[in-house]
């Protein structure tokens, strides 16, 4: 299970999706993609042990289904549960805490048994009844916490109702995967915790099938990135994230094993109330040979990034880190390679480099229709993201026999060891002098690639990945698994 990923859309997710789909060609597998209108065309050439695809559109207008039947008891209580958990904050006792997670998902089963009987989730959600009943619960945990609640001190006790309404409709959206038939196969592999895990939910409730929940960044941690920027009024960005939050300890509560995709998103996930005993840290993996290592340096130095142009990779900070590169190594230039995941955070990287006067040597050079030709293009690689789970970009230059230069988040200190440089995130100063370090230093940067190489090759290979994974399935599955079908669940 994926949102938004494998086969519709290419990138890391994407990438791991297919090694495990391609890499364990002895299994039948279906990908059920969280889409967003459903017109999303397949990017991937799809291997022959991928039966099918289904792919569950959130964000289409829908059908209204008339002859739905009316809200009960039973929806009304697990309404109840939802909207209460939508306003009320974590509780900081691990035993209370279980107990608001187990709350959350019975509120979800809840409503999947509406929707299995015929229910339209999202009309009623959207009723006055349902509105009337969130707003209550509004002002009932602003009265009870007071300014106690980190989110509502100082926030009018009455929640209006156009906010009440836009939340309402966002959370339907996303609760779709509810109403669909819980698809029927021996493992459901979650690409990440959130939605996708909804679709495992149900396959658990209808049939009793292991849900597995992979993590390639920490769901929840980017969900509150993303709400930081403050899009949405405050109120209805309140709501949204007690529905993620909710919905991410209840996943992890209900999961019969858990993937992390480094030993910092398992931080994370223990933190929130993941059981330790059904966690395996799983690395992400590449073919070495694909990557070979740079024979040679570009005749100027040059630093490179390659991945996504998304405000995730901060490449503000790359940016003004080289502004100081710039003045203290001649002739030095910045290479960015990567499409335009947001066109408006592109054209802000642009208008960045024209700002501080480096339009003639750091460029933003599109897609790389060649991998290894954009690592191997430049002297160091960099990375200053905010947020990443285990980066194929990282290893991928690793294996390229390329030093890098990144900021400490997610997975990859843990990739990097000590054959490069980890540094502070959002900290151009300290971007900038590891990156000039390196750029004068041909030796260090020669006895760094080696051993970024020999890294790869001794903890990240694909071979090494697959195993993991074989091993995982068998503890979920027995006996054997051969011939037996897995889902993934992506977003």
């Amino acid at each position: 299970m994926s949102e938004g990923t494998y086969p519709y859309a290419h990138g890391g997710v994407s990438v791991w999706c297919d090694q495990l789909v391609q890499g364990m060609s002895e299994h039948r597998w279906e990908a059920v993609a969280l889409t967003v209108d459903g017109t999303e065309q397949v990017q991937w050439k799809l291997p022959a042990n991928l039966e099918r695809v289904v792919s569950i559109p959130l964000w289409s207008e829908g059908r209204r289904q008339r002859h739905a039947p009316r809200p009960g008891p039973m929806f009304r209580a697990a309404l109840d549960g939802l909207l209460t958990a939508l306003v009320a904050p974590p509780d900081p006792d691990p035993q209370r805490a279980t107990v608001q997670r187990s709350r959350f998902l019975l509120a979800l089963r809840g409503l999947w048994e509406y929707a299995a009987e015929g229910g339209d989730l999202a009309r009623a959600l959207s009723a006055n009844a349902a509105l009337g009943a969130l707003q209550d619960r509004w002002g009932e945990a602003a009265e009870a916490y007071g300014a106690e609640h980190p989110a509502l001190a100082g926030r009018p006790p009455r929640l209006t109702l156009a906010d009440a309404a836009q939340a309402a409709d966002l959370i339907g959206h996303m609760l779709r995967p509810l109403a669909v038939p819980p698809v029927r196969a021996d493992v459901v592999h979650c690409a990440m915790n959130g939605l996708p895990t909804l679709v495992a939910m149900a396959a658990k409730w209808a049939h009793d099938t292991p849900m597995l929940i992979s993590e390639h960044g920490v769901y929840l941690r980017e969900r509150y990135l993303e709400q930081a920027a403050g899009r949405l009024p405050h109120a209805v960005a309140v709501l949204l994230l007690g529905f993620h939050r909710g919905l991410a300890g209840a996943a992890y509560h209900f999961a019969d094993a858990l993937a992390p995709h480094s030993e910092y998103n398992g931080r994370w996930q223990r933190r929130l109330g993941a059981d330790p005993d059904r966690m395996w840290t799983m690395y992400n993996g590449i073919s070495p040979e694909r990557f070979p290592s740079a024979k040679t340096e570009p005749d100027e130095p040059t630093i490179v990034y390659v991945g996504r142009i998304d405000p995730l990779k901060d490449l503000h900070t790359l940016i003004r880190a080289f502004a100081i590169v710039r003045r203290r190594v001649p002739g030095a230039r910045l290479r960015i390679y990567g499409a335009a995941i947001d066109t408006q955070y592109r054209d802000s990287c642009l208008a960045l480099v024209d700002t501080l006067g480096l339009k003639d040597c750091a460029k933003l050079e599109g897609s790389a229709p060649d991998a290894v030709a954009a690592y191997h293009s430049g002297s160091v690689v960099a990375l200053t993201s905010i947020s990443e789970g285990f980066p194929y970009s990282v290893i991928e230059a690793m294996a390229c026999g390329r030093t890098m230069v990144c900021t400490n988040v997610g997975g990859v200190a843990e990739a990097v060891g000590d054959a490069g440089f980890v540094v502070p995130a959002r900290d151009h100063q300290a971007v900038a002098e590891a990156c000039i370090t390196l750029l004068r230093d041909p030796e260090l940067r020669r006895r760094l690639a080696v051993q970024s190489r020999q890294r790869v090759l001794d903890r990240f290979t694909l071979a090494q990945s697959l195993e993991a994974y074989r091993g995982l399935y068998d503890r979920l599955v027995q006996p054997a698994l051969t011939g037996r079908t897995f889902a993934g669940a992506l977003r």
